[in-house]
């Protein structure tokens, strides 16, 4: 709809979402249905996507392709999405707060056993919780064991979806470890003869003010906890925290694809396909990207073949792998990812989440492409997903194509 917007009014599609952004000055940003959209750099992404595209250029492209009869788009979406579902004042799930919790023990040896209420779906929580643990206390992320999903043993928590994960459970993770590390400090200066207030922090060490010389490592203060406490001290080194978070988060990302429609036929090809994300702080850059890829996998896949319907006595058509389509390396574009990073302000390592990300903008830009392609022949909109039959009934007709495609039953 933005898309078709600017066509109506006559302006640069990219040029008419500029305008419309939220500035990166006016955050916090109020939204019109009360969220608070807490920061952002959405110009700077629209900027890398038109960039890394060749927008101008591509614009000229069309133009000499249209001279030759060949018909190429652009499309363009920019997304934004509440995540990280929490917040106990506004929300909960029948009267139950919605905050996520985590456990950590670090034994006398220096490793460390973390638990938390989450439950991967193969997002790499196993990867990511231990690399948190790591960057707040140093224990290197091999000697950290991740414990999801047992009932017998696992800490509270409100499970895996709304790409809540490290917007809830991930900062769960990072305040126990600070726990942790704040009792680790006493130990040292125990260790070390020194008040509290004259011991400093490296990543896995503590040290005296003014001799960085003397110090004890993380491990010496987990053997200390067990073995030399000083008087009054509860024995042991583990913790719970719960985290409450007090805000949903808000990453943004831009999306730009490039496309070219055979007339003859309704078959579309995707010639370039560019990601901009900003999910915040980027805890493990592998596994981002993995999902951006697989939710625009999803999103191209939603865009140009997949549908649910029912035939007329309400059975699911499509309700198996052989007759629902998914999209396989051989059709599946390649994808050109880039990133941009605003910090979530409230989070505690800030972190934004992205997980769906990419299906939630990715579509769009497919269509919009594919629209862009054919505004010339009077059509403004297709339902997905964009089936060669309807796309080629669109530039036929010179028409909409609106609706779920027809079942045909024999």
């Amino acid at each position: 709809m933005v898309q078709a917007a600017a066509d109506d009014l006559g302006m640069d599609q990219a040029e008419f979402r500029r305008m419309n952004f939220v500035q990166d000055d006016d955050f916090p940003h109020r939204t019109a249905f009360g969220f608070l959209t807490d920061s952002g750099q959405y110009g700077k992404c629209l900027d890398v996507g038109l960039e890394a595209i060749g927008y101008e250029d591509f614009k000229k492209q069309k133009e000499e392709a249209a001279k030759r009869g060949r018909l190429l788009g652009i499309g363009i979406s920019t997304m934004t999405e509440p995540l990280g579902a929490g917040n106990s004042r506004e929300y909960d799930i029948l009267g139950i707060k919605m905050f996520d919790s985590a456990e950590l023990r670090v034994h006398m040896t220096g490793k460390a056993i973390l638990r938390t209420g989450a439950k991967t779906q193969g997002q790499g929580h196993e990867t990511t919780w231990a690399q948190i643990v790591a960057h707040e206390l140093g224990i290197p992320a091999e000697d950290v064991l991740v414990e999801e999903g047992d009932t017998d043993t696992a800490p509270f928590g409100m499970g895996t979806y709304a790409s809540r994960s490290t917007p809830v459970a991930g900062a769960a993770v990072s305040m126990v470890a600070r726990k942790i590390r704040a009792k680790a400090r006493k130990l040292a200066a125990h260790l070390l003869e020194a008040s509290e207030e004259d011991i400093e922090w490296e990543l896995g060490r503590f040290y005296l003010r003014g001799d960085s010389s003397r110090g004890v490592t993380i491990q010496e203060c987990a053997m200390a906890a067990y073995s030399n406490m000083p008087d009054g001290m509860e024995p042991g080194l583990e913790n719970v925290a719960y985290y409450d978070p007090p805000n949903l988060t808000w990453p943004f990302a831009c999306y730009i694809a490039t496309v070219e429609v055979d007339p003859a036929t309704g078959v579309w090809d995707v010639l370039r396909m560019v990601a901009v994300d900003d999910c915040g702080v980027r805890i493990n850059p592998m596994i981002v990207e993995g999902q951006i890829m697989g939710g625009l996998t999803e999103a191209y896949a939603m865009a140009n073949m997949q549908f649910i319907t029912f035939d007329e006595e309400g059975n699911c058509i499509g309700g198996n792998y052989m007759d629902y389509l998914l999209p396989t390396a051989w059709e599946t574009p390649g994808f050109e990812l880039h990133e941009v990073v605003t910090p979530c302000p409230h989070h505690p390592i800030g972190a934004k989440g992205i997980g769906e990300c990419a299906t939630v903008g990715g579509p769009a830009a497919f269509v919009n492409a594919v629209m862009d392609a054919l505004k010339d022949h009077g059509v403004r909109n297709i339902d997905m997903p964009l089936l060669p039959d309807r796309v080629h009934k669109a530039i036929q007709e010179r028409t909409d194509v609106s609706g779920a495609p027809p079942v045909r039953m024999e």
